[in-house]
């Protein structure tokens, strides 16, 4: 190595401007790295980076603190692209360390560049921080499966939204294009929209220009955000944890500053769950408030239109477009249910009640938390019953065209007979009379999601059901509902929900936004 290109011979001295030569063993140790990555050799990888919640890896999505960290995120992605050395530049500052810098070729073409910084410990030299970067993609089609610039201009004479671009789920009619849903056969299969989607429409029409079509969960039936055949989009605020779905890719291009606005739907959870995995503002509007037309259904007693931002005054401003006037009254006087706070984990849970601070309380006891778990199932099966009335007829022979976990879904919502359902629609109805009393004309406090962005894998279902429990609560009783962002103690992001009355969404977004200042 050196400061040309060749191996072996004098670096740099850090601010002297004077040669030192490279320290012995660092050259092999680079080498062997570099074949430890082309072969994915895992343990040679760990061994190479030094231990330690110090140790660093950074790259476009996102940095990696501490070597557990880095282990789990090498053992989980299926090894490196595949590349070749092409130029290595080593800066030395004393004999326990250096600063080395390849730029690498891949295979499947372009240059990249990989900084790393050695330091000699008693068990060798050990990267302690590394960088990498590749050539980044023409699109990302993790997150957008059509982008444009834009897709769709915004109105010549502009409007309120002037200015602003918007993601739209891929649940949305946008002229000129399909529905895709989220799956490959069904998108194949789709016939070309003639018109926008009512959202859209008005949205455009408000003067925001269309950026693109963005992924979603196949059928939006999921609240994890992992496609399983266009992949997961990123998320840029807690790198290789998952985005929330299913308004995921939308979510993603708000948070990576792709676009300004992220229009998608919650059914269960679709808004408020990536809302808090990003720390992104959104809305779960009142059931019906906002049409529905040139919207793909999942559970048409459930679906809303609703939209994310990354701060609430805008979302307030897609409100006063999207948003008829109120058509239910009440008070600001925000109510607390210790229960349901404790359906939290502990971090979440802290945040929120760090959140409250000093801000007027009434705390309820005696909300019927024990009857949370049968309306959760009744919520689920109701669900799952018009998924299948509404996707079943095309789903039947097709079933092998879904990822596993939807596939799964769609086989359990497959078996329900019409007299559980009708027991579930009678629960349904039960509950929603009885959230809507409980709620009266106050604002219910409660978390966005049970807890922070999970990592992708097997416990995601055990997430998804406790999560559920709380966003249950607004979808049953078909009310609105807005994340705000927190952050828990360590920094993750987290999100609260403010529930109100049916009919009360622009106070809601009106008390949101005195809340966040």
């Amino acid at each position: 190595m050196s400061t040309a290109s060749s191996a072996g011979g004098p670096g740099t001295g850090v601010g002297t401007g004077t040669p030192l030569p490279v320290p012995p063993g660092l050259v092999e140790a680079f080498w062997a790295y570099e074949k430890a990555l082309m072969s994915n050799d895992v343990d040679a990888l760990d061994r190479l980076f030094a231990p330690g919640e110090a140790t660093l890896r950074g790259d476009a999505d996102g940095l990696l603190v501490g070597h557990d960290q880095i282990a789990a995120f090498r053992s989980g992605r299926g090894g490196a692209p595949q590349r070749r050395i092409v130029q290595t530049h080593v800066q030395v500052t004393d004999d326990h360390h250096a600063l080395v810098v390849a730029v690498t070729e891949l295979a499947r073409g372009g240059r990249g560049q990989q900084t790393q910084l050695w330091a000699l410990t008693p068990g060798g030299w050990k990267v302690t921080a590394a960088h990498v970067s590749v050539p980044a993609p023409a699109l990302d089609t993790r997150v957008w499966r059509v982008v444009g610039d834009p897709l769709v201009p915004g109105s010549a004479t502009g409007g309120p939204l002037t200015g602003e671009t918007v993601a739209v789920k891929d649940l949305f009619a946008v002229a000129g294009h399909v529905v895709g849903a989220g799956n490959p056969a069904w998108e194949a299969a789709a016939p070309v929209e003639r018109r926008d989607a009512e959202a859209v429409e008005r949205l455009v029409e408000a003067g925001a220009a269309v950026r693109g079509i963005t992924r979603t969960d196949e059928f939006a039936y999921s609240l994890a955000g992992t496609n399983h055949h266009y992949g997961t989009p990123p998320n840029p605020r807690v790198p290789r944890r998952v985005p929330g779905g299913s308004t995921s890719g939308s979510a993603t291009a708000v948070s990576l500053g792709q676009a300004t606005i992220g229009l998608g739907t919650d059914t269960g959870g679709s808004i408020r769950v990536p809302s808090a995995y990003q720390g992104l503002a959104g809305i779960r509007t009142t059931h019906g408030a906002v049409s529905v037309r040139g919207l793909l259904p999942l559970a048409p007693t459930f679906d809303t239109v609703g939209w994310l931002t990354r701060d609430v005054h805008r979302l307030r401003a897609v409100g006063d477009v999207l948003l008829p006037p109120d058509t239910g009254s009440g008070s600001s006087e925000l109510v607390v249910v210790p229960g349901l706070l404790g359906l939290a984990d502990p971090d979440v849970r802290a945040a929120i009640e760090a959140w409250l601070g000093d801000l007027g309380l009434v705390v309820r006891e005696g909300w019927p938390l024990g009857e949370l778990g049968t309306w959760l199932r009744a919520f689920q099966t109701w669900q799952a019953y018009e998924a299948w009335s509404v996707r079943g007829g095309w789903l039947a022979d097709r079933m092998d065209t879904l990822g596993p976990d939807v596939r799964g879904r769609f086989e359990a919502a497959s078996r329900i007979s019409k007299a559980d359902a009708d027991l579930a629609w009678d629960t349904v109805q039960t509950a929603r009379t009885r959230i809507r009393d409980l709620v009266g004309d106050r604002v219910l406090v409660l978390p966005s999601a049970s807890s922070t962005a999970p990592r992708p894998g097997a416990g995601l279902q055990a997430t998804r059901d406790a999560t559920m429990r709380l966003t249950c609560v607004a979808g049953l009783g078909g009310l609105p509902a807005v994340s705000l962002p927190l952050r828990t103690r360590s920094g993750t992001p987290c999100g609260v929900c403010l529930v109100a009355a049916p009919g009360r969404d622009r106070a809601l977004l009106d008390l949101a936004a005195s809340l966040a200042g």
